[in-house]
């Protein structure tokens, strides 16, 4: 009994620690449980859930995509000019994520047929995209987006926040896709060894090139969530949020070398670190304390795994 309980302890340890982690914060602080706050947690944890289950399919892969929150940026911006322009948000949106995907395609290309590390080649595209954003905003934030953009971040379905049903629906379709799917199995055989699945007729430079293609639409998405939050789309946006993204994928129990975990596990360490943040918030944490805190607990989780390994 003992032996299967333990089991079941390593089995699902980013569940088990996302409850731990929600009884010790209610403890500590009881506003943490109230609906308002529950509401708020989620609505936060959306934005870089989204990214992060794109971020899972390139890392699954073996990959890695620095570049996500340049690509929320620029996408975000045109996005917001557009809307400024035209007051067109169909438009807007779709122009977004075609934006998100075609930079996820510059990605896959120069990773896939270049045989460019993705560490540099995203690292690049970080840098590159950022001035780009810089450059089209003139470093200002475009405002004035109306209430129907706004609509997007801050209203609800059904008692719902809407980011939070985005985040349900792409986790959804990942689920569906790495789960049910010839390109979700071929995804993990890329992740598990490049050249035996290419030798199984796999064809690997297409399934590499489509992971980043996924990356890059989902920020671009993120992005349209985080600008009608807001209110405008700020050269700024998205710094620093592709470490939040590849935080919860390695929290959710996903190996950085690829082959190995879930969507499942991402959502569940997106909402780690968005419960973290909140709950570090409501006790009135400094927020350099609070960095020192999440690294700390990122550290621990990837030693974890290592040791289980």
């Amino acid at each position: 009994m003992k032996v299967n309980l333990r089991n079941m302890i390593v089995k699902y340890k980013s569940l088990v620690g996302l409850l731990v982690l929600c009884i010790v914060i209610s403890f500590i602080t009881p506003r943490f449980l109230s609906i308002s706050n529950i509401k708020n947690v989620l609505t936060q944890v959306s934005v870089n859930a989204v990214i992060a289950v794109g971020m899972s399919f390139v890392i699954l892969t073996g990959g890695i995509d620095l570049s996500v929150g340049s690509i929320l940026a620029v996408s975000a911006a045109v996005a917001a000019s557009i809307i400024k322009s035209t007051g067109n948000l169909f438009l807007a949106i779709i122009v977004a994520l075609a934006i998100g995907a075609v930079i996820g395609f510059i990605n896959g290309i120069l990773i896939s047929k270049g045989r460019i590390q993705a560490f540099i080649v995203t690292l690049a595209t970080m840098i590159i995209f950022r001035g780009v954003t810089y450059v089209y905003t003139n470093g200002t934030p475009i405002s004035g987006l109306g209430q129907s953009f706004s609509s997007i971040g801050n209203k609800m379905i059904l008692g719902i926040p809407i980011p939070v049903v985005f985040m349900v629906i792409i986790f959804g379709i990942a689920f569906y896709v790495l789960s049910q799917t010839r390109y979700g199995r071929y995804i993990y055989a890329l992740g598990g060894n490049e050249d035996s699945a290419r030798l199984s007729g796999i064809n690997t430079d297409k399934i590499k090139t489509l992971v980043y293609v996924i990356c890059g639409a989902t920020a671009a998405l993120s992005g349209i969530i985080v600008t009608s939050r807001i209110g405008s789309a700020s050269p700024n946006a998205g710094v620093g949020f592709e470490l939040d993204a590849i935080a919860a994928v390695v929290l959710g129990g996903t190996s950085l070398i690829g082959g190995e975990g879930s969507v499942v596990g991402t959502i569940i360490g997106a909402l780690i670190i968005g419960v973290l943040n909140n709950g570090l918030n409501l006790m009135n944490v400094s927020p350099f304390y609070q960095s020192i805190i999440k690294g700390i607990v990122i550290l621990l989780a990837v030693m974890a795994e290592k040791k289980k390994k």
